[in-house]
């Protein structure tokens, strides 16, 4: 069964982000929702990660500091943000 035209023209597509690695292995979830300004602190970033509001790699994720490395994928509020 596939969506209505009505429910695809309703359904807004992520906003699409990049984030560089730049002399770094990974960043943690956490800090990455708080460096792009998504959220307002940290607390209010590992909350959302809690109540299971963030996917990574199309799955949801509970880990506060999960390590993102490059090819990682994030999901949140509408916007899609790619690590590179």
């Amino acid at each position: 069964m596939g969506f209505s035209p009505i429910t695809q023209l309703l359904t807004p597509k992520p906003f699409f982000m990049q984030f560089e690695l730049i002399d770094h292995e990974f960043i943690q979830l956490n800090k990455l929702l708080k460096l792009l300004g998504l959220v307002e602190t940290g607390g209010e970033a590992n909350q959302r990660i809690v109540d299971g509001e963030v996917k990574v790699n199309n799955a949801t994720e509970y880990q506060k500091r999960k390590k993102l490395r490059k090819g990682d994928v994030v999901l949140y509020n509408n916007r899609l943000i790619k690590i590179t």
